[in-house]
């Protein structure tokens, strides 16, 4: 379950890259909400949960708790049972472009080039080509794949079709990014290297993220709060996005914490 704590160096071209400008978080927040599908397996719930603009909230939880379908619910795709989910005060009743998915599996177009893939949610949305271009290219070299514009899906290893899939969901600046266990399918030494590309990334977008993920130490080290399904209970991480805590008595104790609900 544990990732490496030795960090690979960045890649080619890290330094002076184009940063995109940065968008404001939004809010989202459950209000007594119970999730689920009608006809499906137990619902999760009541849940009262408010995730801050710009926060990286972690979901942990044993399989079938609910995680995905918080997502879906806060995504728009899967009404509550009951009580309701809002962002910025405002009832969500349907998927936004400003609300951006990320799942395991890259989910990649196949018959779209990188480029393409990266410029599809700005193709949706209207944007012309040439501003579809720059911010892909911009988000491509963010990545550190400048080089695989013209490249295919199939060309790329695992950790790249991540990158792109990353890209992708970052290139329409979405005010909240939503992430069903994102690198759970990459090996240890990948998953670290992207895992510190997102932190590195989210320092640039303001963006408000959701980050379900069974690695503890991954919620641990990604989130800047850790919420415990089914329960709902929300846990403070005393040193966010900072491998060197790793060892300290305050991160220890929260591990075994998180260790112990599952």
């Amino acid at each position: 379950m544990s990732a490496p704590t030795t960090s690979p160096a960045p890649p080619p071209g890290a330094a002076g890259r184009a940063r995109p400008e940065p968008s404001d978080g939004a809010e989202l927040a459950l209000e007594a909400a119970v999730l689920g599908h009608p006809d499906g397996a137990a619902p999760v719930g009541p849940l009262d949960l408010r995730v801050a603009p710009g926060e990286v909230l972690t979901v942990v939880g044993p399989s079938g708790c609910g995680k995905t379908t918080l997502l879906r619910t806060l995504a728009g795709l899967l009404p509550p049972l009951a009580g309701g989910v809002v962002q910025d005060g405002a009832p969500v009743l349907r998927p936004g472009a400003d609300r951006a998915l990320v799942f395991q599996h890259d989910a990649l177009l196949p018959w779209r080039s990188v480029r393409a893939n990266v410029e599809l949610p700005l193709a949706i949305r209207g944007v012309d080509r040439a501003a579809r271009r720059r911010s892909a290219g911009e988000w491509l070299d963010r990545v550190g794949l400048a080089g695989h514009a013209a490249k295919w899906p199939h060309q790329l290893s695992g950790g790249q079709r991540q990158r792109v899939q990353l890209a992708r969901a970052l290139a329409g600046r979405p005010r909240a990014v939503l992430m069903d266990e994102p690198f759970g399918a990459l090996d240890a030494h990948t998953r670290t290297g992207m895992q510190d590309l997102l932190a590195d990334i989210l320092r640039g977008t303001g963006a408000t993220v959701v980050f379900v993920t069974h690695d503890v130490d991954e919620a641990v080290h990604l989130g800047d709060r850790i919420a415990l399904l089914p329960s709902g209970e929300l846990l403070d991480v005393p040193h966010p996005r900072d491998r060197a805590a790793r060892d300290a008595p305050r991160t220890r104790q929260l591990r075994g914490r998180v260790l112990d609900s599952l």
